[in-house]
């Protein structure tokens, strides 16, 4: 394969440096995962949730390392689905399955974000725990991105960034104040809690997976940016650095100042229904805001970003063709088709399903790209150890979901199963049917 030179994407008039791929990189990942995440594993593994996030961000720095590796070798804005076609180029269905695997991860965290955006919205009013009340506004939220969508190409540049700050210094306030308004130690806290098994931390590592994905949005900017060599590297590690370092915070603060009972019982607004009494109003305020905020960015980001990439691949035949029309040079058959198969998502299960199921999809999607890397490990210089790691990691991490699944919640399970059948079928039907053509580039996704 031959390599973009760095030429060729100095010649843009607008270049990203290292702060700016940061900050795309933590736009991505910090897109409301742990407003998600939090209540679930506090349920789950109650003052171990730190440890669980910690170890979730070495799965997913054990995925990024085959990303990165990829993502310098072949300088390829499309990412997963470009990486995949260029490393299989006589496997039609390679490369639709993994089209078809991403676009419907990322329909998921559509799903997951505005399952928490309505979770969160509805928090303060007397009829939060209505369940059908909370996907309704899920789907009115979906729909309204999707019409900024469809009549707007704008928005997303300095606004996007200042979004993405914005949340961020919300999260670092939130968490400063909850660790010095603590009501408790660890210590105490280890003593009351000693039953938790090994295997139940992994668990919900493995779970909370879709809290960090968002990293190789990195990749998807390749041609904008300076020295990518070096920079593509340097800002997915600072920023999975970062997003660990965030998530561990909040989480401490949270298990040290909010009793656990408060947590589990709002699992869908964890953060919001046990602060009150912490941080008082103008605290749960901050909070809903935090999560509103980050949440709108996951959503508008990923529906502008995906919605492109469902184009190209339409486009490349393994979509139907209707989806890669475009007006106005926007996507909009992508982006109706992707907003109401995330609203019959919202509709089919609860926040815990769309989480594991949006966990268990970056999980197999990142296993296929270690797979990748494996395959051409010489080109990419890459280390044996690492990727056979990374390839262990992130199947076993499939694995603990599906064993939890199986063994707590099978119906959920045959749901996700039913899902991945449906895809891979779906997939298998467009690959027969598409003449294999040359690999092009796919369609970059912006920060969320």
């Amino acid at each position: 394969m031959t390599h973009a030179s760095d030429s060729c994407h100095r010649k843009r008039d607008k270049v990203l440096g290292l702060p700016e791929l940061i900050a795309i990189a933590l736009g991505g990942m910090v897109g409301g995962g742990i407003f998600t995440v939090l209540g679930i594993s506090v349920s789950m593994v109650g003052v171990f949730t730190p440890v669980a996030i910690i170890l979730g961000g070495i799965i997913a720095t054990l995925a990024a390392y085959s990303y990165i590796k990829l993502g310098v070798y072949y300088k390829d804005e499309g990412a997963s689905y470009s990486f995949f076609k260029k490393t299989f180029p006589h496997s039609p269905f390679a490369a639709s399955l993994i089209a078809w695997w991403v676009i419907f991860g990322y329909i998921s965290t559509l799903a997951l974000y505005a399952y928490t955006f309505a979770s969160y919205a509805i928090s303060s009013f007397p009829f939060a725990d209505i369940e059908w009340l909370r996907k309704l506004v899920a789907g009115l939220v979906i729909s309204g991105f999707a019409l900024v969508n469809v009549w707007s190409v704008k928005g997303m540049g300095k606004i996007e960034d200042l979004m993405v700050y914005t949340k961020l210094f919300i999260l670092a306030v939130i968490s400063v104040v909850l660790i010095s308004n603590s009501e408790t130690t660890l210590p105490s806290l280890l003593l009351e809690d000693s039953g938790t098994s090994v295997m139940s931390i992994f668990i919900v590592a493995s779970i909370t997976f879709v809290a960090y994905e968002g990293f190789q949005l990195v990749i998807n900017a390749v041609n904008e940016m300076e020295s990518p060599d070096k920079n593509i590297p340097r800002a997915i590690y600072s920023a999975l650095f970062l997003a660990v370092l965030i998530y561990t915070l909040i989480s401490l603060g949270a298990i040290l100042a909010i009793p656990f009972e408060e947590i589990t019982k709002n699992k869908e607004y964890a953060l919001a229904s046990g602060t009150e009494a912490v941080m008082g109003h103008w605290g749960v305020s901050l909070i809903i805001l935090g999560a509103l905020l980050a949440t709108s960015s996951a959503i508008s980001g990923t529906l502008f970003g995906a919605s492109r990439q469902v184009a190209v691949i339409a486009k490349d035949g393994y979509f139907p063709r209707i989806l890669a029309r475009k007006k106005r040079g926007i996507p909009v058959f992508a982006i109706l088709a992707m907003s109401a198969l995330a609203f019959l998502l919202v509709l089919a299960g609860g926040l815990e399903v769309i989480l594991e199921f949006g966990s268990m999809t970056f999980l197999l999607v990142s296993l296929l790209m270690s797979y990748a890397n494996f395959k051409i490990r010489k080109k990419t210089n890459s280390s044996l150890t690492i990727t056979v790691l990374s390839l262990i990691g992130l199947l076993l991490g499939a694995i603990l979901i599906s064993y939890y699944e199986l063994t707590t919640q099978p119906q959920q399970l045959v749901f996700i199963v039913g899902m991945y059948v449906l895809l891979t079928f779906g997939s298998w039907v467009y690959s027969r049917t598409k003449t294999a053509g040359p690999a092009s580039s796919g369609s970059p996704l912006p920060e969320k």
